[in-house]
């Protein structure tokens, strides 16, 4: 499917289902075709120490911790969040356990979690959608349709990051997938604000984001609080602007992979929100 074809939504609203869906089966067709090539299966990957097959136990891992709070919800049992904080190390110890199963049975785990996931989203209604409400394993409670959106940042990203390590250092992601992905990166910025890091802090600095699934934000970090806004002017009285080309830079910025964007304003202040946030 073109992405000239695939027209901005909102991914958190009910309106948004269709297009969310269709990236996401686009996308776990592409990862689930690059993960079933016997040669890519020990290729180390741009995810700090995991090979490829590593990246099918973290789909395993995360698609089942979904499953089981899902259940949760439904039967009106309360879940449990670990924190973000730890949820990289947490997913990399989980994520290594999975070296344990063959390379079929893994695939074959996979592949039938894959469906059963995405049965479930496809059964959501619109008022489910925004409203059903079920416990992340380390984010707390957010509406059923984000995880649609948490497939793509899986399936979306880690192609990219088996092409990195096939050797294409200039692979990137698709514009579609990361314009729905984008919106959530403010989210997780709420979230991970390093509270060291963010002492004494009081500033405010834009974003913009380039394309049609881009736009312009107004943020503040002030009380170790990130907050957020779109942009009604031409950011007047920021203290610094992060500029970046395309959704794709910003994701895959955020997500750790390389330093994008361009910067301009005070150069303290650029710095300091650079290492405001910790990595999860």
């Amino acid at each position: 499917m073109s992405t000239a074809t695939i027209a901005p939504v909102n991914p958190m609203s009910a309106d948004g289902k269709e297009t969310v869906m269709t990236v996401m089966r686009r996308d776990r067709e592409n990862f689930t075709r690059m993960v079933s090539d016997p040669k890519n299966w020990n290729v180390m990957t741009r995810c700090t120490g995991w090979e490829t097959r590593d990246l099918v136990g973290h789909m395993i891992d995360v698609m089942e911790g979904y499953f089981k709070n899902w259940d949760a919800a439904r039967s009106g049992k309360e879940g449990t969040a670990l924190g973000l904080p730890v949820m990289g190390e947490t997913l990399n110890d989980h994520a290594l356990d999975f070296r344990k199963l063959s390379r079929e049975e893994a695939l074959d785990r996979f592949k039938k979690d894959a469906q059963k996931l995405d049965k479930m989203l496809e059964e959501l209604t619109p008022q489910e959608w925004e409203g059903f409400l079920v416990y992340h394993p380390f984010a707390g409670p957010v509406p059923a349709g984000f995880y649609g959106t948490f497939q793509i940042m899986d399936y979306g990203v880690h192609p990219y990051d088996i092409e990195y390590g096939l050797g294409n250092k200039l692979a990137t992601i698709d514009e579609a997938s990361a314009g729905l992905i984008l919106p959530f990166t403010f989210i997780f910025w709420q979230n991970t604000v390093d509270q060291d890091a963010a002492k004494g802090v009081d500033i405010t600095y834009g974003i913009e984001v380039a394309g049609p699934w881009g736009g312009k934000w107004r943020c503040t970090v002030k009380d170790g609080k990130f907050a957020y806004e779109p942009e009604k002017g031409n950011f007047e009285g920021c203290d610094a602007l992060f500029s970046f080309a395309s959704p794709q830079e910003e994701v895959l910025t955020h997500f750790g992979r390389y330093p994008g964007g361009s910067a301009s304003g005070d150069p303290a202040v650029i710095e300091k929100v650079r290492h405001l946030f910790f990595p999860f």
